[in-house]
């Protein structure tokens, strides 16, 4: 099969993915479910639910919680959210839980100190934005939107304290977070114990079958579980998924480390960024990322070790199915094309486009504005940041300085990281 063929059925699989997954028996959902997950408590449990659900074509509730403090999304996150994406396709009933009402207390998961509080209207118009995003994967017609705020606002003294009747303090303090600054001797806030209880009664709420979550998140799903117990429910499966690294391949995938690949990002952008991941990164993205089958990325890690199959071609696959699941129908074409056409056929200097540039007062170029002004980072404090990477290239040497003085040349091929490259042309004087 030629590259162009195989490119071609990739999508086509994609495409007809949910009709194949929807004729899923129990044992089958059960597979995929497990792919590239760290922990399913109880997987009996689940396979159970899963038969019932089959049997009685009754969907399961599928629970997963956002809390809104951040509008944003990056690939990090779709590791969750592409599974709920396989359970809608599984016929089950996904509800996304906004947290507005526990987003105003703070989820300390994670936090050596207080979690700044949010306001209402940034807690709405957080809520607004995810919304908006996370259709780019979930579909909205099989997704229902719940707000914790409906059940939690109305609830009575008495009642809460019913809630709080439930667990000891031994047991929240058996948390990591809380035993980590228990022993620095950080101080704990009493309304920051009541945002695990919160969270678990949500599971009472909506009386789910399954909860996702990503391990950080382990205590709370789990404390789900607990809370539906002591309300005599029936206790939800918990299926925890792993925390994706970043391009950096040894950091969890996050804004603040800057090497995160953003649903928002354009095209090309997110191409590259998908090129520059680590090869041994590339099948953990393939097994959490892609909509590939786990057969069919079982099939493409033997044909990488058997060397059927090249790793370059490999991750240009991958990231053309990444880029034509966020950015629209063909871009994932467009964008392995004209990657290709940029550096795997080397395109011709002369084809680069051309961008005319004067001498500051001292007859240096200005690399960091130039860098902003074409649209290769956002700030010249990322500017900097590739700097410090040794991204920024001219004439393909490494530049370290924020200010590039020419020597008798007037024409210079700049590369910013491994997508970006502009040939510069010195303006007259």
């Amino acid at each position: 099969m030629n590259l162009e063929l195989t490119s071609k059925f990739t999508f086509c699989l994609y495409e007809n993915m949910s009709s194949i997954l929807l004729r899923a028996t129990p044992t089958e959902q059960l597979k995929e479910l497990k792919r590239g997950i760290i922990e399913l408590i109880p997987e009996d449990d689940l396979l159970k639910k899963l038969e019932n659900s089959y049997r009685q074509k009754k969907p399961l509730i599928v629970k997963f919680g956002a809390d809104p403090s951040r509008p944003d999304i990056h690939l990090g996150h779709t590791v969750v959210i592409n599974k709920l994406k396989l359970l809608q396709d599984f016929g089950h009933e996904v509800h996304f839980l906004i947290g507005d009402f526990t987003a105003q207390i703070g989820d300390p998961t994670g936090r050596n100190k207080l979690r700044q509080q949010l306001s209402p209207d940034e807690v709405r118009e957080n809520a607004r934005t995810y919304q908006d995003q996370i259709f780019k994967i979930l579909d909205p017609d099989k997704t229902k939107i719940v707000f914790n705020s409906t059940w939690l606002n109305p609830i009575h003294i008495s009642e809460f304290f019913g809630i709080l009747m439930t667990t000891t303090v031994g047991q929240l303090l058996a948390r990591d977070d809380f035993a980590e600054r228990m022993k620095k001797e950080q101080p704990i806030y009493v309304h920051e114990f009541m945002y695990p209880l919160l969270q678990g009664y949500d599971s009472v709420a909506m009386k789910a079958d399954l909860e996702l979550g990503g391990t950080d998140q382990k205590f709370n799903l789990l404390m789900g579980r607990w809370l539906q117990k002591c309300f005599q429910l029936p206790q939800q499966a918990v299926l925890i998924m792993p925390l994706l690294e970043g391009l950096d391949g040894v950091n969890k995938m996050s804004k603040s480390m800057d090497n995160y690949i953003g649903l928002t990002d354009l095209p090309k952008d997110m191409f590259g960024k998908m090129m520059s991941i680590p090869d041994t990164l590339m099948l953990r993205y393939y097994e959490l990322l892609s909509a590939l089958s786990a057969d069919e990325v079982e099939r493409i890690q033997k044909d990488l070790e058997s060397g059927n199959l090249h790793p370059m071609e490999a991750k240009k696959r991958l990231a053309s199915e990444i880029v034509e699941r966020y950015c629209g129908s063909g871009s994932g074409e467009v964008e392995r094309k004209r990657f290709e056409d940029l550096f795997s056929k080397k395109t011709l200097i002369s084809d680069l486009p051309r961008v005319t540039v004067a001498l500051d007062s001292e007859g240096r170029v200005p690399l960091l504005l130039i860098l902003v002004e074409q649209g290769f980072v956002k700030s010249k404090s990322e500017a900097r940041r590739l700097l410090q990477q040794r991204a920024i290239k001219i004439d393909g040497q490494v530049i370290l300085e924020e200010w590039f003085t020419p020597n008798l040349l007037t024409e210079w091929v700049l590369r910013a990281g491994k997508l970006n490259t502009v040939k510069l042309i010195l303006k007259p004087i």
